[in-house]
């Protein structure tokens, strides 16, 4: 079978590959959302599914009051002795690059862990803390039996370089414990933003792959090679091995942070992020994706693209449009959803407190940075229509609940039934976008008669609408407004915060008298259209 890019679709970066016998595994980011790591599995690098998240415990990742694109950056996954191990990232901190227009201190708080487990789909151990010098670890398994941590350094002083290359230690996997001195073997290329380090040996030459050129419409995968591990490393001479560099044209954009696999036959594939723009807005609402790309090894020992001449990857676009209709009857979430930073889902949200529903606790605001109950699942097309039946009697205004299409605190679309002065309920929108220095706007209020109300959510490329219903045979109450569903982007932004995720659309509960209101919904459909 023919792989379609994106093989992972909708907000899906920094991919991981390992090959065990016949199975792929692709481990990907998930920054504040929580469970932390998604892994998918393949025998045809074609179809894919979802079989692990493995940050799942409280004693592996608390990521309440992290901010916005932080949490679980660049997971990396191998296998070694009949055991996986993942090493990733928990980004506590981003902090600023300049101070009053100066180029300052850049101080981040960048935490890397090591994790193991003998199953994919089993239960993964309590992390082990390897250092805190940079982002994106990597392990790599030598020929010799040794082990080695690979990991971007960050230089946060004033008028240096940022991103300050590539360092390696070697790693002791019976104990996590690092063994001699770290050593920098590699400080990138004239591109810079040198990060995602992967190593591999062939032919008697380590091979180190780097992402650089940052995640915007620069990005590129770039690779050089040594004699030894610890260098002197000769970058590829040819540039980039796989960029969208000055194509705009291209239909996959924002290519890099790559992984390299042998298949079973010895073909080798890339797994790499990419983003697909709106055509009218150039905007990626869709976050970061994983797309593949078949490579092969010259004669000169350099690996290109196996189709120097084509497009990335292979087919470009969907076979199939997602239709999931979820009911919440079991104890456990469907796997598409995910919620925010939080490792106590108790306090968010129940499937058993009333059998057929979530039941939201209303906690904090939805831009709160510490605990809000807001379950959603990915965007992963321009077009889609989400409903869901909400059942909520709120007590007064600071009590809200409904349905939202969220990228971040800073840009969400919140159409939620509250109660006004007098108790009545009603329903309406709160807006909270990036334009100027950021701003909420809150729709006028509709009236709302008593008992169950059905909810709406419509994207079509650049415009969102809301509607809702009170009755099943009821006719579709369309808000007077639409919405610019492109400002849940990467794209659209404040100025200095970190964008690196991608659209969702769920459901959410706030009280912000902090009684914990609840709300309960009995079923959650998405449904993506073509075009």
């Amino acid at each position: 079978m023919t792989p379609s890019n994106p093989i992972l679709p909708g907000f899906n970066p920094d991919p991981s590959i390992v090959r065990v016998g016949d199975d792929f595994y692709v481990a990907t980011s998930t920054f504040e959302w929580f469970p932390g790591v998604r892994i998918h599995h393949s025998r045809d690098l074609a179809t894919w599914r979802l079989v692990g998240r493995p940050l799942i415990r409280p004693s592996q990742l608390d990521m309440r009051g992290n901010p916005d694109s932080c949490g679980v950056w660049a997971p990396d996954l191998s296998y070694k002795d009949g055991r996986f191990h993942l090493l990733f990232t928990d980004v506590k901190r981003y902090g600023r690059t300049t101070v009053d227009g100066a180029r300052g201190a850049s101080l981040r708080d960048f935490h890397n862990y090591w994790v193991w487990s003998d199953r994919i789909d089993g239960d993964w151990s309590d992390p082990v803390h390897l250092n805190s010098s940079g982002f994106d670890p990597a392990l790599f398994h030598d020929d010799d039996g040794r082990s080695w941590l690979l990991n971007m350094l960050w230089d946060h002083r004033p008028n240096r370089r940022r991103f300050a290359g590539i360092v390696v230690q070697e790693i002791d996997l019976s104990t996590g414990r690092l063994l001699g001195e770290r050593r920098r073997i590699f400080e990138g290329t004239s591109l810079g933003f040198t990060e995602g380090p992967h190593l591999y040996k062939r032919d008697g030459w380590y091979h180190l792959l780097v992402a650089e050129g940052g995640t915007e419409r620069g990005h590129a995968v770039v690779m050089a090679r040594s004699r030894s591990l610890t260098g002197p490393y000769e970058p590829h001479p040819d540039g980039p091995v796989l960029t969208a560099r000055n194509r705009p044209d291209a239909p996959l954009q924002r290519t890099g942070h790559g992984d390299l696999v042998e298949g079973p036959d010895g073909a080798t594939w890339m797994v790499y992020l990419c983003g697909r723009p709106l055509p009218a807005s150039d905007r990626c609402v869709l976050g970061r994706e994983t797309a593949i790309q078949r490579m092969a090894w010259g004669e000169d020992g350099w690996l290109r693209r196996a189709d120097p001449c084509a497009g990335h990857g292979a087919d470009h676009g969907r076979a199939e449009p997602v239709r999931a209709l979820d009911r919440f009857d079991r104890p456990t979430l469907p796997p598409a959803f995910q919620w925010l930073r939080s490792p106590h889902p108790e306090r968010l949200f129940s499937l058993t407190d009333r059998p057929g529903h979530l039941r939201l606790f209303g906690r904090e605001t939805i831009g709160s940075h510490f605990e809000q109950a807001l379950v959603a699942r990915r965007q992963t097309a321009f077009r889609y229509d989400a409903r869901t039946l909400l059942d909520f009697d709120p007590a007064h205004f600071q009590q809200a609940a409904g349905l939202v299409c969220y990228y971040n605190s800073t840009k969400y679309f919140f159409f939620h039934v509250t109660a006004g002065d007098a108790g009545e309920r009603q329903i309406q929108v709160l807006s909270v976008t990036p334009e100027g220095e950021g701003q909420s706007l809150l729709g006028d209020p509709i009236l709302l008669d008593a008992g169950p109300v059905e909810l709406r959510a419509q994207v079509d490329h650049e415009r969102l609408r809301f509607a809702f219903r009170t009755g099943q045979d009821a006719d579709w109450r369309w808000m007077p407004a639409s919405f610019d569903a492109s400002l849940l982007s990467d794209e659209a932004t404040l100025p200095g915060l970190p964008n690196f995720t991608g659209a969702f659309v769920g459901m959410a509960c706030q009280d912000m008298a902090g009684t914990g209101r609840h709300a309960d919904f009995a079923r959650f459909d998405y449904v993506e259209e073509v075009g």
